[in-house]
């Protein structure tokens, strides 16, 4: 059993299982009740997602691939394992860890490049509260 890592929108894979989003907000312009079969997600968790101004600090670390980019991502991470470690997120991250020994899902979020979203920094995070993830 594992939990895969994905893109939210993109076609579900084999064994995927449930997907949960850890957005922010909604896909726009989908109504509701066809998120789960437009591939979006099946349950939104809002909870693991980055606050609003750690996603500016994200957006901007994807527009200037430079110096400043980089500040800005490294910015984001700090801020974003800052946010996931308060009590209720950190138990959200064992609850999935946990919940990986027994079954198939997976996590997403839009972000086309996965190394500037924080999935992959929810990656890590799972994998350190022992999470079984799959090979990707």
């Amino acid at each position: 059993m594992t939990i895969h890592i994905v893109r939210l929108g993109t076609p579900r894979r084999k064994g995927e299982g449930t997907r949960i989003g850890t957005v922010r907000r909604p896909p726009r312009g989908v109504p509701k009740s066809e998120f789960a079969s437009r591939d979006w997600y099946d349950v939104w968790f809002p909870n693991l997602s980055p606050s609003p101004e750690l996603v500016k600090r994200a957006l901007a670390s994807q527009a200037d691939l430079g110096t400043v980019g980089e500040r800005e991502w490294a910015a984001f991470t700090r801020g974003y394992r800052a946010e996931m470690a308060r009590p209720e997120n950190a138990h959200a991250i064992a609850l999935l860890a946990a919940l990986s020994q027994q079954s198939d899902f997976s996590v997403g979020c839009y972000c086309e490049n996965e190394a500037r979203c924080h999935r992959s920094i929810l990656r890590g995070l799972l994998r350190d509260a022992g999470a079984s993830l799959a090979d990707e």
